[in-house]
């Protein structure tokens, strides 16, 4: 098994793999209605790849009056993937078969402690035990796709210079590097948001969706999209540019740091917290029942215990949130027209009240509403979105 490669135009025979696989289960009549083939050379790229068990005949289909079809589908045996997400609050390392179920999952919280070498250290562990828990050897590992924060490089697998990291040492860490080193399976970088829309895409794939956007509104905000089924990259891999949209000319900065009145400092786990911390100062720490709490430790889980219990002062923190994220929503609405926009991360999941805010008040800002009105969701996949489309983009980019 070669290293995939995601740069080289898909050959007729793996064109004929990733439709079985999206289609599930499919008869030789239905893929020649699909493809410009003969019938005979049809025929030798099915046999080719059952005798190389890509595929496998998985019964006869209903007869339409002579024998009855045979059935093909791909072997979820062939290989494996792991897919790797890098985030700031929590990341996630998943296992996955051909057919992209996820045979074990593993979720931590990332800390002060979680520094790159212990993170590699943590993550490699977790590689053995999984591939000894399943009894299945290294070799038959074709990848491990990493979906993390940016700015990356992603050509060289390097994260280069990511903000609020709890650990030190994330400063131009060779991650892919590290993890072949540490396990001796090739390892391919992606910026965390693509990922996840590469994966939720795929999640969703009978709806055949061709422009999509993902927001993910956490520590910061990060985005996706994809037009004509393909993720748009940009010149460079930096992350958060959907966060230096500016929706305020006076507004205030983070952390002084970007642009002045940009949408990260109204919407973002960081926002919310120098909000919370500055009104504290000015003596509103009682809104919050939070006693004798100093106002520089007040954090986003206290703000969010508050918000659960209907507390007037969160109620208002995260709903104010929930219309500026609404605006820059329709920003990129009027800009784009995606089919659907999936949104995520821990803001979008604090509640319905603000997933259900942010939608509205997007809808109503939208320049076409109601004559184009995109669907919204959370996701099929949610917080398995990222691993799940890290090992895909490894499955895609695999060379048959």
């Amino acid at each position: 098994m070669s290293n995939p490669s995601l740069n080289k135009i898909p050959s007729s025979k793996k064109q004929l793999y990733n439709r079985i696989a999206e289609q599930g289960v499919v008869s030789k009549a239905e893929l020649l209605a699909a493809f410009s083939l003969t019938s005979s050379s049809l025929t030798r790229l099915l046999d080719e790849m059952v005798a190389e068990k890509l595929l496998i005949m998985s019964g006869l289909g209903p007869s339409n009056g002579g024998r009855r079809p045979i059935l093909y589908e791909i072997n979820p045996d062939y290989g494996y993937f792991f897919g790797l997400e890098i985030s700031r609050r929590y990341s996630s390392l998943g296992f996955f078969d051909m057919k992209m179920n996820p045979k074990s999952l593993i979720r931590w919280r990332m800390d002060e402690a979680m520094t790159p070498h212990q993170f590699v250290e943590y993550v490699s562990n977790n590689i053995r035990s999984i591939l000894l828990d399943h009894n299945i050897d290294r070799s038959r590992v074709i990848g491990i796709g990493v979906g993390a924060v940016g700015p990356l490089d992603r050509e060289k697998g390097i994260i280069l210079q990511p903000l609020n990291f709890p650990a030190s040492g994330w400063n131009n860490v060779s991650i892919c590097s590290i993890l072949q080193e540490e396990t001796g399976i090739p390892a391919q970088l992606e910026n965390g948001a693509n990922a996840a829309l590469l994966g939720e895409q795929w999640a969703m794939r009978s709806e055949n969706l061709q422009h999509m956007l993902y927001v993910h509104a956490g520590v910061g905000l990060r985005s996706a999209m994809m037009s004509y089924g393909q993720i748009v990259h940009g010149s460079i891999d930096m992350e958060g540019s959907i966060g230096q949209m500016i929706i305020q000319m006076d507004g205030p900065r983070l952390h002084d740091h970007g642009n002045y009145g940009a949408l990260e400092a109204f919407v973002s786990v960081q926002a919310l917290e120098s909000k919370a911390r500055s009104h504290a100062k000015l003596g509103r720490t009682d809104m919050l029942n939070i006693g004798q709490t100093s106002p520089e430790k007040i954090n986003y889980d206290m703000l969010l215990h508050a918000f659960s219990q209907d507390n007037p002062y969160a109620r208002e923190l995260f709903m104010q949130s929930a219309v500026y994220f609404g605006i820059g929503l329709a920003n990129l609405i009027n800009v784009f027209h995606p089919q659907k926009i999936i949104l995520g991360g821990v803001l979008v999941n604090s509640s319905e009240q603000f997933y259900q805010t942010a939608i509205e008040i997007a809808q109503k800002n939208s320049y076409y509403f109601p004559n184009h009105q995109p669907s919204f969701s959370k996701g099929e996949l949610k917080e398995e979105a990222v691993v799940t489309g890290s090992a895909l983009m490894i499955w895609r980019g695999m060379e048959i």
